[in-house]
């Protein structure tokens, strides 16, 4: 089982010529909503990846809930530890510019009431793989990380978005994934030494006892054990859009670890999930089946 611990988003995307300066109205040309939240996200991309799946979160009592629900219910994902708050149910508010710029705010909303109490939901038991995010208060977080260790479960944290106060607890996860960025950052606030990124992957290894996986987009992921160092390449694309391609990276990499893949089969895999998922607009329409990544492997052989 495939327990997902995070965000749940009703994205809202409005297309405009260009970006509005500082108190400019500008005049939109399209307007589309959409399912989000890197909890979510990776709920479904575990769930397309054939695991079975449990969502523990939050929505609001609010008209965007079922929207923001209504993939991961078609998915088939156990929505039972999904709960009602009064605040409004999580938004992203994004302009588009015709340049393929974009602005974002982040309304946390009813994702912001997941509290560390919230754990018990997920029933963890030996041999579940527990996917988090940042999206999240963080000592939600890290008591989800504690409650995994305890109950013998394997635990992937994503970390993104960047949270410096996570940095104490990133160690307690078997798997953190970072993109460069994210690392680097971590890197400065972990005080990890080494000349370059793969010198500070093998500090980070070595001090926590625990794995790294650093995602790259198009040149593919790297991964760093206490043990082994492992480099995988991403599928040669021209992408369309590359929003949610790391959650799906994300939920792929948990489901191959749920079903039993080496680390490295794991990494492959996931890894062409998300090139695949730079193919289609949008995070979770984009997500692509089982069948899809199946066809896709066997097309690099």
């Amino acid at each position: 089982m495939i327990i997902v611990v995070g965000s749940i988003n009703l994205d809202l995307i409005a297309n405009v010529d260009r970006l509005p300066e500082p108190g400019e109205t500008v005049r939109g040309s399209g307007f589309a909503t959409a399912p989000g939240g890197k909890g979510a996200n990776q709920a479904l991309a575990a769930a397309r990846a054939g695991a079975q799946v449990r969502m523990v979160g939050a929505v609001g009592k609010d008209s965007f809930a079922a929207e923001a629900l209504a993939l991961l219910k078609a998915g088939n994902v156990d929505l039972s530890g999904v709960g009602q708050s009064f605040a409004s149910t999580g938004t992203a508010l994004i302009l588009v510019g015709a340049d393929g710029e974009n602005v974002i705010a982040v309304v946390p909303g009813a994702n912001d009431s997941v509290v560390p109490g919230d754990v018990a939901k997920a029933f963890l038991k030996k041999g579940d793989v527990v996917l988090l995010q940042h999206e999240i208060p963080v000592q939600t977080v890290e008591a989800t990380l504690d409650a995994a260790r305890a109950a013998g479960a394997v635990s992937v944290l994503n970390t993104a978005p960047f949270r410096a106060e996570a940095s104490r607890f990133l160690g307690k996860a078997d798997f953190a994934v970072a993109n460069e960025t994210e690392f680097d950052l971590y890197g400065e606030a972990l005080a990890l030494s080494g000349r370059d990124r793969l010198a500070r992957m093998r500090d980070y290894a070595q001090k926590t006892g625990r794995a790294i996986v650093v995602t790259l987009g198009g040149d593919g992921v790297l991964a760093a054990t206490p043990h082994d160092f492992l480099t995988v390449p991403a599928l040669k694309i021209t992408p369309v859009d590359t929003v949610g391609a790391g959650d799906t990276f994300c939920g792929y990499f948990g489901a191959g670890l749920s079903s039993g893949l080496s680390l490295e089969q794991a990494l492959i895999r996931a890894a062409v999930a998300g090139s695949l998922a730079c193919l289609k607009p949008g995070a979770q329409p984009a997500i692509p089946l089982t069948k899809d990544v199946d066809a896709a492997l066997a097309g690099t052989r």
